[in-house]
């Protein structure tokens, strides 16, 4: 690579960054708008000229990106003071970790029941205990009386019964997974102190509905707001989702809740 010396250090062109790192010009110019890489310098000529500095944000970019950080978080995270950072970080890991058990969980429940349907046993159907395995300790038979009494005659609590019904363990490993990932950006969020009101946190909370309506039921943003004020109404929801991060509960109802005003002018 034909490095530059725009000043007294080695610099490098857009293009030889973007081979560098197989990352697109065009990413590498986003990147410099939404200022996540702003270049330390520049040719004669006004082009964008990254030093050494610039190279060791970028591999701190795009280390957090593979972690799932999104790309405001890691704006900020990158700016935070270096104890934030860590805060940050240490929850992020946590959270993979979390991920990488329930993603080896799933394969395993997979690969037995693939096993059993290949030996023509049919895939197995949930009980309750392995119900309850996976949601660590919250059973939703517990619930199931007191949820068939309040919501039994609405379209959704049988368009729930219907889908899950039929779901098998991987089934339910997946929903976890697929809400683990959603609590996980609810956490990356708080940590660095964005707003529940903020766009990206509503952003989570548009994803967070749209996982409701394709695993349980359609979810209107009025039903949202329902759900949203039991997790904090409800002391056995607040503890069982604030399981997964300190104030979790309260967060993630606030978002729901702002993006739900916002729909609804």
């Amino acid at each position: 690579m034909e490095a530059r010396t725009a000043t007294d250090e080695q610099t490098w062109t857009v293009g030889e960054v973007a081979l560098l790192t197989r990352l697109s010009v065009r990413t590498l110019h986003h990147y410099d708008e939404i200022g996540l890489l702003r270049p330390g310098a520049r040719t004669e000529a006004g082009y964008r000229l990254y030093t050494p500095a610039d190279l060791a944000r970028l591999w701190r970019v795009l280390s957090y990106r593979e972690l799932g950080f999104p790309l405001a978080e890691i704006a900020r995270v990158l700016d935070a003071p270096p104890g934030d950072e860590v805060a940050s970080l240490r929850t992020q890991v946590a959270l993979l970790q979390e991920k990488q058990r329930r993603i080896q969980s799933t394969l395993d429940a997979a690969l037995a029941y693939l096993n059993a349907a290949e030996r023509g046993e049919g895939v197995p159907k949930m009980t309750n205990v392995e119900l309850k395995e996976i949601f660590d300790g919250f059973d939703p038979a517990e619930h199931e009386a007191e949820a068939r009494q309040r919501w039994g005659d609405t379209d959704a609590y049988q368009q729930s019964a219907r889908r899950t019904g039929s779901y098998t363990k991987a089934d339910w490993e997946a929903v976890r997974a697929e809400m683990n990932a959603i609590y996980a950006r609810y956490v990356a969020l708080m940590h660095v102190g964005t707003p529940p009101d903020s766009a990206e946190a509503k952003a989570v909370a548009a994803d967070h509905r749209a996982h409701i309506s394709a695993r349980y039921y359609d979810a209107s943003p009025e039903m949202m707001r329902g759900l949203a004020q039991m997790w904090v109404a409800d002391e056995r929801f607040t503890k069982n989702i604030d399981s997964v991060g300190e104030g979790l509960a309260a967060y993630s109802s606030a978002a729901v809740l702002a993006w739900a005003a916002e729909l609804e002018g």
